[in-house]
């Protein structure tokens, strides 16, 4: 692992948190960025994030702050914000990461807008080249408590994703490198959505051959979808694909998992989201997933069902039947 780093952390996220968690406890000089000035007040008082990661301590050694001008020395800067709001909190920070700075992407996600990957926006809107995405089976609940957690580091460039890989790989946190962001991302992305489609599963009181089906039949999505951007077949049955894909469907911490189980008890989105404090990426992810599909002319059933359930009502109930009476074909 290399030396001591000056790591700056943009969001104070549960993930973004968890990170800076694992990274102070390497010995990196750790500094988190709130966009909230109280809340990183209130942070750096209580050595708590009673919003987005509650019950844990925060490491004295974490610095916490609202400056934006505090990236300015940071040798790795680490982008943790909501894919919906990523490029406009990078576009915060492009007069302040130095030039040579390494840039890790955590979000999982696609502009709404221009439909780029996040590692593709965060090296746009910050002028930057050197980029990576960090992915995999990863709830910050369980990294922050130093649960064993695998996870994939990629890069266009080799060296940057070994580099991301020597900073975070641990005792309790194990990193694999990859050359394949687009799979990579494209995994991290669509699991999401597949999640919700799960979690209205569980709502409706179905069983574990229909969870098992949705799984499936979404790692199925999320490979032709991967495909269509140009990804390497075997990324999507790696960690980043399969492997956050069965974490995010199946966890009692997958927050889109929870959004669908209460749209499969019948309640409505905008009261669902307005009573949670943290983000689910694939309620919005939905729609932009679908809308790349679509321009790809790659089928897409679970993902365009679970964008129907989001954004235009319709009753769970209904949404089984336009799975399971599909035209039959071969796997």
């Amino acid at each position: 692992m290399k030396g001591t780093m000056k790591i700056f952390i943009i969001g104070d996220g549960g993930w973004g948190t968890a990170n800076a968690m694992l990274l102070a406890g390497y010995g990196h000089d750790v500094t988190v960025w709130s966009v909230d000035p109280a809340y990183a007040e209130e942070m750096a008082r209580t050595r708590e994030n009673p919003r987005f990661l509650p019950g844990v301590k925060l490491p004295a050694s974490i610095k916490l702050t609202a400056d934006t001008a505090a990236a300015s020395d940071a040798e790795v800067v680490v982008v943790a914000a909501p894919s919906r709001y990523y490029e406009s909190v990078c576009a915060r920070f492009k007069d302040s990461i130095p030039a040579n700075a390494l840039v890790v992407s955590l979000a999982k996600g696609f502009c709404d807008k221009t439909h780029k990957r996040m590692t593709a926006l965060a090296a746009e809107t910050l002028g930057r080249g050197r980029i990576v995405a960090l992915s995999g089976p990863s709830h910050a609940e369980e990294v922050a408590r130093g649960i064993p957690t695998v996870v994939v580091a990629a890069a266009e460039n080799p060296a940057d994703a070994r580099l991301a890989q020597s900073i975070w790989n641990g005792p309790r946190f194990r990193v694999y490198a990859s050359d394949d962001p687009v799979g990579v991302e494209v995994g991290g992305a669509v699991k999401n959505v597949i999640a919700i489609a799960v979690g209205a599963s569980d709502g409706l009181g179905f069983g574990d051959n229909t969870r098992a089906a949705l799984i499936t039949r979404g790692l199925a999505e999320v490979a032709r979808f991967a495909a269509a951007m140009g990804a390497k077949p075997q990324t999507v049955f790696g960690l980043s694909g399969m492997g956050d894909l069965v974490v995010t469907c199946t966890s009692r911490h997958s927050r889109n998992r929870y959004v669908g189980e209460r749209l499969g008890k019948g309640e409505k989105l905008d009261a669902i989201v307005s009573s949670m404090q943290m983000v689910a990426e694939g309620v919005w992810n939905a729609q932009v997933v679908c809308s790349m599909a679509k321009e790809f002319g790659v089928e897409m059933p679970i993902s365009e069902v679970v964008r129907r359930l989001c954004h235009e009502d319709l009753p769970a109930s209904e949404a089984i039947g336009l799975l399971m009476n599909r035209p039959i074909k071969d796997e």
